[in-house]
């Protein structure tokens, strides 16, 4: 299997002080973002660009399976969103929020475009990538290239369950440290299992991005523990009232969308999946049985769902 190169791009933004020791403090009032790019295509210049964004607490290697699929066809470019993996962690936590993320990803296509003329791109995103999805491409103006051609929608939509924020603000932001990767990843598996089954093997590969090495031998989670400060912040009202906005940016969409959902989902419920399908961009909605929040796009149906949307020739992706 081929190997994704580590880029970065400087966004606007005060970033904190390194943690490695050693590593790169970034300009003044900027951050890096880290980002991983995939290309099979014989072709570095390639003119379709799927962007692949992860989820609240994860980090762009999640999609290593789906982007050596996609790779073939396309440039992929897998970021880790601000405050996890190799990016920056900002100065100020009260950035860890939709807007910062989404005006990172700006910078991102544009660094993008200079580097080689975007003519198609694509959107996958899941969880908190699936909303920051929706605001770039629900929100007509944007400094985009060209607009989101196709928009894959993984477990997220405009209306998010109050148990499952509480769930999640659960063990958002409690960062311990292991001995190892193997005792880290169990760790994560005791509150990730709603990510349907998994081998050892393929449990093993989605943590190993997921931890940094500490000075003393042992690892923690990549992220920094203030990604949990807006988060912790947010109440049932306030969640009920972003609603309305989010449903907003939805409708605006005019990529053909996808919206897939785990049967067993906590976080996107039947009937806003239904909503969804109805009105806006009418997604198509395909759910995977044995899965509930999220689905983590490497058992191979869940993988034919994302390149066979996307794949698919124009006209051909309805219904």
């Amino acid at each position: 299997m081929i190997e994704p190169t580590l880029n970065y791009v400087l966004c606007p933004g005060s970033a904190a002080a390194p943690v490695a020791p050693g590593a790169e403090l970034a300009p003044a009032q900027q951050h890096r973002m880290a980002y991983w790019e995939w290309n099979a295509t014989g072709n570095p210049e390639h003119p379709h660009v799927i962007v692949c964004v992860h989820g609240l607490s994860r980090q762009g290697r999640d999609f290593d399976t789906l982007a050596a699929e996609l790779s073939r066809h396309a440039r992929v470019v897998c970021p880790d969103v601000v405050g996890r993996g190799r990016s920056d962690w900002l100065a100020d936590p009260a950035g860890y929020q939709i807007p910062q993320y989404a005006a990172d990803m700006l910078m991102l296509i544009a660094q993008l475009h200079r580097q080689a003329p975007i003519a198609t791109l694509d959107w996958v995103g899941t969880s908190m990538g699936g909303l920051i999805g929706m605001g770039v491409a629900g929100q007509p103006g944007l400094p985009l290239p060209v607009p989101v051609r196709r928009l894959v929608l993984n477990d997220v939509g405009p209306v998010i369950q109050w148990q499952a924020l509480q769930r999640i603000g659960q063990y958002l932001g409690q960062v311990a440290r292991f001995e190892s990767l193997e005792q880290a990843a169990q760790a994560m598996w005791t509150i990730s299992t709603s990510f349907g089954p998994h081998t050892p093997a393929q449990w093993l590969e989605l943590s190993r991005a997921m931890v940094r090495p500490l000075p003393d031998g042992g690892v923690t989670l990549h992220y920094d523990p203030d990604i949990a400060v807006p988060f912790r912040s947010l109440t049932q009202d306030g969640a009920a009232a972003g609603e309305a906005a989010l449903w907003q940016l939805y409708d605006n969409i005019a990529a053909r969308t996808l919206l897939l959902r785990g049967a067993q989902s906590d976080l996107l419920s039947q009937e806003t999946a239904q909503a969804m399908a109805e009105r806006g961009p009418r997604a198509r909605v395909v759910e995977f049985a044995g899965v509930g929040h999220a689905p983590t796009l490497v058992a191979a149906d869940q993988v034919a769902a994302v390149t066979d949307f996307l794949q698919a020739a124009e006209g051909a992706t309805a219904g």
